[in-house]
C-alpha cells in the first residue's frame, strides 16, 4: 500500500526526520533500514540497534496519531490510474493488499479510494510470524488465496519489502517514485517506474489482458 498505492512516503519521511529520528532513536539509521516495517517492529529494531528515549506504547500511539491525522484521512494522493488498474485486474486475477501497515490505517485507503472488493486484505498485525523483510506474510497471503508464492506477482517500493517478497519466492516488481530512487531493489525480479510501467510489466506477466 504504502509508496505503491498512495504516496505516503512522503509523509512518514518527514514524520521520522522531525520526531522518530530527532527525539524518539538515540543513533541515526539510514531511513531503508525501517521503512516497510511494521510500526510496532520499528520500535523493536530501533531499540535493539540504536536505543530509543520513549517507550514502544507512545511510539506506537505516536504512529498511529499521524497516520490517522495527517497522512491517510486527508494527506495522501491515490497513484494514477489504480482504480481502473484494480478493476481490470479483477478481470484476470486475484487481488491483495499485503501491507506492514495495521488495518486500520489500510481501511481508511480503501474506502477513501473506493478500491474495494478485493481478494485478501493482510496487516503483519493479522500474522504471529515476523513482518517485513522477512517472508511470512507473503506465504500466508499466498496460502490464503489457495496459491504457491511463485503464482503470485508482488509490487514493492522498499528495500524490506523487496527483500520479503523475493524471500517468499514470489515474482517481485521493484516500484521506482521519486521518493525511493536510491533503494536497493536489487532482489526484485524487475524494477518499474510509475505507473505506465507497472501496467506494461503486469499484462506482459499475464496479470491484465
Amino acid at each position: 500500500m504504502d509508496g505503491v498505492l498512495v504516496d505516503s512516503e512522503r509523509f512518514w519521511h518527514a514524520f521520522e526526520d522531525e520526531w522518530v529520528f530527532a527525539e524518539a532513536t538515540d543513533g541515526t539509521p539510514d531511513r531503508d533500514e525501517i521503512t516497510g516495517r511494521n510500526y510496532r517492529e520499528i520500535h523493536d529494531y530501533l531499540t535493539a540497534n540504536y536505543g530509543t528515549r520513549v517507550s514502544k506504547e507512545e511510539f506506537v500511539a505516536r504512529y498511529d496519531e499521524h497516520a490517522m491525522e495527517v497522512v491517510y484521512r486527508d494527506g495522501v494522493e491515490l497513484m494514477d490510474g489504480a482504480v481502473e488498474l484494480f478493476a481490470d485486474l479483477r478481470a484476470n486475477v486475484k487481488i491483495a493488499i499485503v501491507s506492514s501497515a495495521p488495518q486500520s490505517w489500510i481501511g481508511v485507503v480503501r474506502e477513501r479510494f473506493g478500491l474495494d472488493p478485493l481478494d485478501l486484505v493482510l496487516s503483519a498485525d493479522d500474522i504471529d510470524d515476523p513482518g517485513k523483510p522477512e517472508p511470512y506474510i507473503y506465504e500466508h497471503a499466498a496460502s490464503e488465496l489457495g496459491l504457491e508464492p511463485d503464482e503470485c506477482v508482488v509490487v514493492e517500493d522498499s528495500y524490506n519489502g523487496v527483500l520479503a517478497a523475493a524471500r517468499a519466492g514470489t515474482y517481485c516488481i521493484g516500484y521506482r517514485t521519486s521518493e525511493n530512487q536510491h533503494v536497493d531493489h536489487s532482489a526484485a525480479d524487475e524494477v518499474v517506474e510509475g505507473p505506465a510501467e507497472l501496467r506494461a510489466a503486469l499484462t506482459r506477466l499475464g496479470c491484465l489482458t
